[in-house]
């Protein structure tokens, strides 16, 4: 790719991000143009080669939401305060620069969730997607729910608590992982389905294929019962209608570093296997 067309998009209010972006910007008009500067949720360009994303995953997401159709890929510089999604900072996109914006970058798909709500007649009410995961949560006034579950054509049992879980698998790491659900490496196409605080001994997160139907209905719910996608877009769910979720068929496309892997990621970042602090070994 001999002209690449960028746009930078970052966080709004992240410190020192002002110099950050200018050190991306440098590095990017080196292998074209930046045609957009975009703040966190305003609209993205069309017929974009990259987009470069400054912030944190929240940001990251939001921005691949928008940006499954164009079939955009995306590559995040960590300005947030985890920034799993987030592969790379100003160095390290600086060494990388001639792949990230050459003719073969390192892009990795991932799994997205396609969104439905059907009334009771059976007519979609909302259709979005989501990255990391859709959420049924209790909502207002925090009463204990009750949600039918349907697995493909199969019935499957009542779930009592504060909600349910579906998550794809980079989003394993998120909602999911702090209800006790499993991680799932990215490259395995698959969904997980967790309950939060189910009012059972008996249900656990179970891992379905990547082309499993869920349906979820409300069997007794509250006001403000609501779905959550990637806990940033918000829809009111009630009783009577029906949530269908299963694997869009697009990805959404991340530039990887080469220079990091998904395992490093989770000991470095997620702590993964920290061990218990040791009097004798002064740790």
């Amino acid at each position: 790719m001999t002209h690449c067309k960028t746009a930078i998009m970052k966080a709004r209010a992240v410190p020192g991000s002002d110099q950050l972006v200018s050190q991306v910007r440098d590095i990017a008009e080196r292998y074209g143009s930046v045609v957009a500067d975009l703040v966190s949720e305003e609209t993205i360009p069309t017929g974009l080669d990259r987009l470069i994303v400054i912030g944190g995953d929240g940001t990251i997401i939001g921005a691949a939401r928008q940006a499954l159709d164009h079939g955009t890929p995306i590559l995040g510089v960590n300005a947030g305060r985890l920034g799993i999604l987030a592969d790379f900072d100003a160095e390290s996109l600086a060494r990388h620069a001639d792949m990230i914006f050459g003719s073969t970058p390192l892009v990795r798909e991932h799994l997205v969730l396609d969104i439905r709500i059907l009334g009771a007649d059976g007519t979609p009410r909302f259709e979005s997607v989501a990255i990391n995961d859709c959420v049924v949560t209790a909502g207002p006034p925090y009463r204990m729910i009750e949600l039918s579950l349907m697995i493909d054509d199969t019935d499957g049992p009542s779930i009592n608590g504060d909600g349910l879980i579906i998550s794809t698998p980079i989003g394993s790491t998120a909602y999911n992982v702090s209800a006790g659900g499993p991680i799932i490496q990215p490259t395995v196409d698959a969904l997980v389905i967790s309950a939060v605080a189910p009012h059972s001994l008996a249900f656990r997160p179970i891992v379905a294929a990547s082309d499993t139907r869920i349906q979820i209905g409300v069997k007794r719910g509250n006001e403000g019962t609501s779905l959550v996608l990637d806990g940033q877009a918000t829809h009111r769910f009630s009783e009577g209608e029906h949530l269908v979720v299963k694997s869009h068929e697009k990805r959404t496309q991340l530039i990887g570093n080469p220079e990091s892997s998904y395992w490093n990621t989770l000991i470095e970042k997620m702590r993964w296997g920290a061990p218990p602090t040791y009097r004798d070994r002064g740790t």
